[in-house]
């Protein structure tokens, strides 16, 4: 993904909706830049946000942006105040706020402006004719309507769909009860579908892998065979196995769907992916690893695995050797 170069308000406000992979509403993000070793770092808050100033200050301190850009979709008062308490967080935290901005209906006001620089009807913009825009969707990004379409997104398929799954998983659970497999056949399983392309997995194929999943070993298979360079279509394979497995069988397919998204920069797609891992097994450890990964902001490109197939055979053998 080309990272988007942002150079004013109205390139931050055509830019936003393709960092979260939503429009925002109700919402005050904050965009940390001008950092050593990082990127770009967007977050977005919930309105009223004031309570969250510190921790976000925090993070963006920590993980060393020097500047930032705060945009905020709501109303006036609401934003302002949140705002407000953001802005003088990052100055405590020695992070400069180059530009706040309101943004409604077609419309900008700076929140930094202490004269007339700014019309009292706003700054009308067209986010369609931004270059920002052009390039993000030369790249392939998609923006869904809102953040409710994105969380959709990763909700079980129901109708005829979800009563064949329901069949095809009782099937995997007889399979794996009446004729357990080897630990190689059900490797050799794994790898064969993760590198097929073409057709998507059939129901038993799909349900077997969420049943397999459940053992850590061939979790981690599936893991590190994620192309943490090109994701894209380990995103669209692990959401299509979400949206088909299960419930019980959710939380491994949906936080290797967590970490092809972060992987690609869409922190909006992990967190709703995290959410699903979550919801279905609040202690799943991969899922509550990625959270507190995401919380403290650590970047993409620090949480690459670099580990071959090799290495975690020689990982687990090992751990499985007597000592």
């Amino acid at each position: 993904m080309t990272a988007l170069v942002i150079r004013s308000a109205q390139d931050a406000i055509a830019a936003v909706p393709y960092l979260l992979g939503f429009h925002p509403s109700r919402s005050l993000v904050v965009i940390g830049f001008e950092s050593a070793v990082n990127g770009t770092c967007a977050i977005r808050l919930d309105l009223p946000s004031s309570e969250a100033a510190e921790r976000v200050a925090a993070l963006l301190a920590g993980n060393g942006f020097r500047r930032s850009l705060l945009l905020g979709y709501g109303p006036d008062g609401e934003v302002g105040e949140s705002a407000a308490a953001v802005r003088a967080a990052l100055d405590c935290s020695g992070v400069s706020v180059a530009e706040a901005v309101r943004v409604a209906d077609g419309r900008w006001w700076s929140l930094t402006c202490s004269d007339d620089c700014c019309p009292p009807e706003g700054v009308p913009y067209d986010s369609s004719a931004s270059v920002v825009a052009a390039q993000a969707t030369f790249d392939g990004q998609v923006v869904l309507a809102d953040r409710a379409e994105l969380v959709r997104s990763v909700q079980p398929l129901d109708g005829p769909v979800r009563a064949a799954m329901r069949a095809a998983t009782e099937r995997a659970e007889t399979r794996l009860l009446s004729r357990p497999e080897t630990p190689g056949e059900g490797l050799a399983f794994v790898h064969a579908l993760l590198a097929r392309t073409g057709a998507p997995p059939t129901d038993d194929e799909a349900a077997w892998l969420g049943v397999l999943l459940t053992d850590l070993r061939f979790r981690d298979e599936a893991w590190i065979r994620i192309d943490e360079d090109a994701p894209a279509a380990d995103i669209a394979f692990w959401r299509d196995i979400v949206r088909r497995v299960e419930e019980p069988y959710v939380p491994a397919p949906a936080s290797l769907l967590a970490f092809a998204a972060y992987a690609a920069g869409d922190g909006g797609l992990a967190n709703v992916a995290l959410e699903r891992a979550l919801d279905a097994d609040p202690a799943y450890s991969m899922a509550v690893i990625l959270r507190e990964v995401i919380n403290v902001g650590i970047p993409p490109s620090k949480l690459r695995l670099r580990m071959t197939p090799d290495q975690l055979a020689t990982a687990y053998y090992n751990q499985q050797r007597p000592a």
